[in-house]
């Protein structure tokens, strides 16, 4: 099997997958709503995913390093497909949670090991294209997502919706299953797990980071910039209907608009990868994104917050490509899963505080001076990437070194 076949089959299938994902995420929403007719059921379903990752990724990684990455994603797949498949079944609110929990729980191991995977996989002078249409991928399914399962939902229901998403994760496993080994036994981080491995883990990715301060300085101001607009994007549909003054109908334009602007950065970025530095996409893309999120909060109008996010989503596809091209470029993917997952942690705990405080804010000054003010914030860490990735490289700057 040739290297564009392997790219091919692996794109198509995490992006059937997430298609399917999208799809299911309108589904089971209405179908909590229909269940319980309550917002706070809803709020819910909100919060199992990082209580999930907060519970698994201290240990995570610690597993990912050690086994057959490719053998896992087949594995979380199939346990994934299975259970959405079980939702079905459920005779309450709270088996709901219960299984979304535990799918959540075997998910928090599939984004670190597919990380590790298409490392070993795609080149190195590949990798920032593959990225690229990983993300254009991403960003037609979250376009055309919500808009099929709306289709579906009238013509065969909600149960169906869940169904397919199941189905997506056994089709996404069946396609991992036909594509290569990447690794070998001599790949693997030796031990079992254990207390003392896990502080022996954690010491190693300390070590990791005081070796390589250029690849973790600027994570961190990305990272940070990052979790700062997932925070103000919680207000962003209390910002619509209270300060705009706009429909449910306005709000779900909005929202389209962002995901054809994604898909067109997602397009372009594929087309210039070859071109362009990794550390322009990074760099610029999350400044402009930040930038448009101060416009988007600065906003009077339905015009202005739509052309705004539509701006946002094209340049958070370039972004969203820099990075993840920059995280593979320099950790090491023997260490890969344990990095990510200790990485993972820490920004769980932070968004969940950044979250709350900038709704706190919120009510104790207004909606669009808090956001705003968190914006400009992010916005001056992106100055400060952009002046350390663009500056003349230096002798830190020559990877990530090997774990010892």
């Amino acid at each position: 099997m040739n290297g564009r076949l392997k790219a091919i089959l692996l794109i198509f299938g995490l992006g059937f997958s997430n298609l399917g994902n999208w799809i299911y995420f309108v589904a089971i929403n209405i179908m909590v709503l229909n269940l319980t007719g309550s917002a706070t059921a809803l709020a819910g379903l909100f919060i199992i995913r990082p209580i999930a990752m907060l519970v698994t990724n201290f240990w995570s990684g610690s597993i990912i390093d050690r086994i057959n990455v490719r053998k896992l994603m087949i594995f979380v797949d199939v346990i994934r497909g299975i259970l959405i498949g079980l939702i079905l079944f459920a005779p309450s609110l709270l088996v709901i949670y219960a299984l979304m929990f535990v799918i959540n729980l075997f998910g928090s191991f599939f984004g670190p090991s597919s990380s590790v995977y298409i490392t070993k996989l795609i080149p190195t002078e590949k990798r920032q294209r593959f990225n690229s249409l990983i993300s254009m991928t991403n960003s037609s399914a979250f376009l055309l997502g919500p808009g099929i399962s709306g289709l579906l939902i009238m013509t065969v229901g909600v149960h169906f919706c869940i169904v397919f998403n199941a189905i997506s994760f056994i089709v996404c496993a069946f396609i991992i299953f036909l594509l290569p080994d990447v690794e070998n036994n001599s790949d693997h981080v030796r031990g079992k797990i254990s207390f003392h491995i896990l502080a022996n883990d954690l010491r190693t990715v300390v070590k990791f980071a005081k070796s390589s301060t250029f690849f973790i300085s600027i994570y961190i101001l990305f990272q940070a910039a990052a979790l700062i607009g997932y925070a103000i994007d919680s207000q962003e549909a209390a910002f619509i209907k209270m300060v705009l003054k706009l429909t449910d109908m306005d709000y779900g334009n909005i929202i389209s608009i962002t995901g054809v602007g994604s898909l067109l950065g997602s397009f372009l970025a594929a087309l210039t990868s070859q071109k362009i530095s990794y550390r322009w996409f990074m760099s610029y893309g999350i400044l402009l994104t930040t930038f448009f999120y101060i416009l988007f909060y600065a906003s009077s109008s339905f015009m202005t917050a739509a052309l705004s996010f539509a701006l946002l989503g094209f340049f958070m596809s370039f972004a969203s490509a820099g990075y993840a091209t920059c995280f593979q470029n320099h950790v090491p993917p023997e260490m890969m899963g344990r990095f990510a997952s200790i990485a993972d942690m820490t920004q769980g705990t932070i968004q969940i505080m950044i979250t709350l405080l900038v709704g706190l804010l919120a009510d104790l000054i207004s909606l669009q001076l808090s956001c705003l003010l968190f914006a400009g914030f992010a916005c001056l860490l992106c100055i400060l990437l952009c002046l350390k990735m663009l500056a003349p490289p230096s002798r830190s700057e020559n990877g990530a070194r090997k774990p010892a």
